[in-house]
C-alpha cells in the first residue's frame, strides 16, 4: 500500500512541472501605447494624465492634425488581447461604476 502511495505522490508531482501554459504579457501601460489606440483622424499631440486598471484605461489628450485644431479629450479605452493592443470604447456604454474600475471610471467619465 506504502509503494502505490508513493508512485502516486511522484506521479502527480512530475505531472506538476509538465504544465504547457504560459503567462499572459503585462499589459502595457505608457502613453505610448494608449496614444496608438486613439491615433486615426486625428493624433494624440500631446498626454496630460493617464492610468490603466486591469483591461481598462483612461487618457487625458490633446489631440488634433495641427496646433490650430487641437482639442483637449478624455478618452477610455480597453486593451484588447486578440490584438495586443489598446482600443476606444464608448464612454456611453462603458461609463458605469459596475462595468469600470473605479480609477478609470472617475479618471475617465466626467469631463469632456
Amino acid at each position: 500500500m506504502v509503494v502505490v502511495v508513493v508512485l502516486a505522490l511522484s506521479w502527480a508531482v512530475s505531472r506538476v512541472g509538465q504544465s504547457s501554459s504560459v503567462a499572459p504579457a503585462a499589459t502595457p501601460c505608457t502613453p505610448s501605447a494608449l496614444s496608438q489606440g486613439v491615433n486615426g483622424a486625428f493624433r494624440v499631440m500631446s498626454v496630460d494624465n493617464f492610468g490603466c486598471a486591469g483591461k481598462f484605461a483612461f487618457l487625458w489628450a490633446t489631440v488634433g492634425t495641427t496646433e490650430v485644431n487641437a482639442i483637449g479629450v478624455t478618452e477610455v479605452l480597453q486593451f484588447k488581447t486578440g490584438d495586443q493592443r489598446w482600443a476606444l470604447v464608448s464612454r456611453l456604454k462603458y461609463c458605469h461604476p459596475t462595468t469600470l474600475p473605479t480609477l478609470v471610471y472617475r479618471q475617465g467619465c466626467f469631463s469632456n
